[in-house]
C-alpha cells in the first residue's frame, strides 16, 4: 500500500479544497434544493438514495459509499450536499484534479470526522497513488503514513473513523474497478425530459421572484440540453434581458435573449453549431475523429468529446461510427446546407 511521509510534504503547499467562490457557482448554490424530497427529477436515484440512507439511520451506521456517474450540471454536487444534509453530517469537498499524489489525500482523510461525507469531484482524475490510498480507506478506514526516509523508514496505520465516500463521474469507465468495487451503491443520471426541466424553472422561478408568461418556461426548458444547470442559466440571461428591456418574462424576452446568446431553437449554442459546420464543410460529412474536429474549431477535445458530441448524438445531428463522426442528413437540415450528391 502507498504510503505518505509528512517530513516529504512539510515544504509542499497544499492543494486547497474546492470552494464555491465564484459568483456563478455562488448564486446556483443558493438554487440548491436542501433535500431528496426537494429535488427535481432522477425518480430512479432519488427513490434508490432514500431507501440506503434510511436503511443506514435505523440501523445507526454511516450509509455505503457512493458514486454518481453521468453528464455535467445534472445534480451530482446538489446529491452529494443532500446525503450530508440527509444524514446530518458535515461535507467535505474536494476534487479529483487536486489529489494527485497520497500526500494530497492524507491531508484530507486525517482530519475526517465520524459520519463526515467526503464529496470527491471528478474522481476519475485522481493519480493513481491516491487511488490505492483511497482504496484501503474506504475499505478498512485506515491509511498506512511513512515515518522517518531511506532504510528506516516505517509503514505506520493510522485508523480512521467511519465516514461516507460520495465520489461523481463524468467518465465512470475510467475508473479502475478496484475502486469501482469499493462504492456499495452506484446511480447513474440521465438527462432530464423537457417536463421536468419546465419544473425546475418553475421552482427557481419562485425562489428568484419571477412571474413568467404561460409557455415562456417551457420554451427555455425545450432549448436546455436536458441538464437544470444549463435551465437555470439560461432563465437567469433571460430574466436580465427583459429587466434590461423593461419586459415581463414573456415569448418575447425569451427569443430575444436566446438569440443574444446564440441559443437556437433546439439548444444548440456556438460551439455546437461550429462543430457541426465544420464537419458538414470542411471534412464533407465525416467520417472524422473527435479530436481532428477539437483542433479545428479551437477547442480543448475532452469539452467536445464529453459535452458537444454526447447531445448531438442524442439529438440525432451527429452519429458514431467505427471510422469517425458524421453528420446526419437532420443535421444538414438544421444548418440549411444541401445534402451532398451521392
Amino acid at each position: 500500500m502507498t504510503g505518505f511521509d509528512p517530513a516529504q510534504d512539510e515544504d509542499r503547499p497544499r492543494q486547497p479544497e474546492l470552494a464555491e467562490s465564484d459568483s456563478e457557482i455562488e448564486f446556483e448554490s443558493t438554487l440548491r434544493p436542501g433535500s431528496l424530497r426537494e429535488f427535481v427529477g432522477q425518480e430512479k436515484v432519488r427513490g434508490q438514495l432514500d431507501l440506503l440512507l434510511r436503511a443506514a439511520g435505523m440501523q445507526g451506521r454511516t450509509p455505503d459509499h457512493i458514486l454518481l456517474a453521468g453528464p455535467p450540471g445534472l445534480g451530482k454536487t446538489t446529491l452529494a450536499m443532500i446525503v450530508a444534509e440527509e444524514t446530518g453530517q458535515a461535507l467535505r469537498l474536494t476534487s479529483g484534479p487536486a489529489l494527485q499524489n497520497a500526500a494530497d489525500l492524507a491531508a484530507v482523510l486525517s482530519s475526517m470526522l465520524p459520519g463526515e461525507v467526503l464529496f470527491i469531484d471528478e474522481i476519475h482524475r485522481m493519480a493513481r497513488t491516491a487511488e490505492e490510498m483511497l482504496y484501503l480507506a474506504m475499505e478498512d478506514f485506515r491509511i498506512d503514513i511513512m515515518v522517518g526516509k531511506g532504510a528506516g523508514a516505517q509503514s505506520v496505520p493510522l485508523d480512521l473513523p467511519a465516514f461516507t465516500v460520495v465520489g461523481a463521474t463524468t467518465r465512470a469507465g475510467l475508473l479502475p474497478a478496484p475502486l469501482r468495487d469499493r462504492f456499495g451503491f452506484t446511480g447513474h443520471l440521465e438527462f432530464y425530459r423537457d417536463g421536468e426541466l419546465e419544473r425546475v424553472l418553475e421552482r427557481t422561478a419562485a425562489l428568484l421572484g419571477l412571474e413568467a408568461e404561460p409557455g415562456a418556461l417551457q420554451e427555455i426548458a425545450g432549448r436546455s440540453r436536458g441538464t437544470p444547470r444549463i435551465a437555470n442559466r439560461l432563465l437567469r440571461r433571460v430574466r436580465d434581458y427583459a429587466l434590461v428591456h423593461g419586459t415581463d418574462l414573456s415569448h418575447e424576452a425569451v427569443a430575444g435573449a436566446l438569440r443574444l446568446y446564440d441559443v437556437d431553437e433546439r439548444g444548440l449554442d456556438r460551439l455546437d453549431r461550429a462543430v457541426l459546420d465544420t464537419l458538414i464543410r470542411r471534412f464533407r460529412g465525416g467520417p472524422v475523429g473527435v479530436r481532428t474536429l477539437a483542433v479545428t474549431v479551437g477547442e480543448e477535445p475532452d469539452t467536445v468529446e464529453a459535452v458537444v458530441e454526447p447531445f448531438l448524438v442524442r439529438i440525432g445531428l451527429m452519429a458514431r461510427t467505427q471510422q469517425g463522426r458524421i453528420a446526419t442528413p437532420e443535421a444538414y437540415a438544421h444548418l440549411g446546407v444541401p445534402l451532398p450528391d451521392l
